[in-house]
């Protein structure tokens, strides 16, 4: 484990910390709105902060994953070049609809606190369903991707309210 730590602080500085860290307040603004929690950050290379949400699902539309919401802000209001440079942070790796659409727009660098395979693997020992749509690695999905993640505790945190989520979910009739 502490070559992964060493080699995550080689990766990740201070800026990298503090928007990982404010992905995961937006997670926990989503929970405490009743929804998935999940958030994300949008980065320029001047270190500008020009998009941020949280998960929007539970209103009945399945793409509103703030992943998908970032890259689709993004091709709207960023050059290519812009896009490029860009970092999306985000609190759980993304998911394949939101890895391809970050590929497809052209995005740079992808930081994340907890992985696809973590969320899954914590899915199944709570017994929760697994997500609708097979989870893959971004860089499966887009193998040019440079791909910081998982970070050891704030990862910690996150499974802290996806297990919260999932209580919420076993309550309800």
């Amino acid at each position: 484990m502490s070559g992964i730590r060493d080699e995550l602080d080689r990766e990740l500085n201070d800026a990298d910390r503090r928007h990982l860290r404010r992905c995961v307040e937006l997670a926990a603004e989503a929970l405490a709105a009743g929804d998935e929690p999940f958030g994300s950050v949008l980065v320029t290379a001047d270190g500008r902060v020009r998009f941020e949400d949280h998960n929007h699902v539970a209103s009945g539309d399945r793409t509103r994953h703030p992943e998908f919401a970032a890259a689709r802000w993004s091709a709207a209001h960023l050059t290519p070049g812009e896009r490029a440079a860009a970092t999306v942070y985000t609190s759980t790796e993304h998911c394949p609809m939101c890895a391809t659409a970050h590929g497809w727009v052209g995005l740079g660098r992808i930081v994340y606190a907890s992985s696809s395979a973590q969320l899954g693997a914590w899915l199944a020992e709570w017994g929760a369903p697994p997500p609708p749509v097979r989870t893959l690695p971004v860089r499966e999905l887009v193998p040019g991707a440079e791909v910081v993640g998982p970070v050891p505790g704030l990862a910690d945190e996150v499974r802290e309210l996806h297990r919260r989520f999932v209580e919420r979910m076993r309550r309800m009739p």
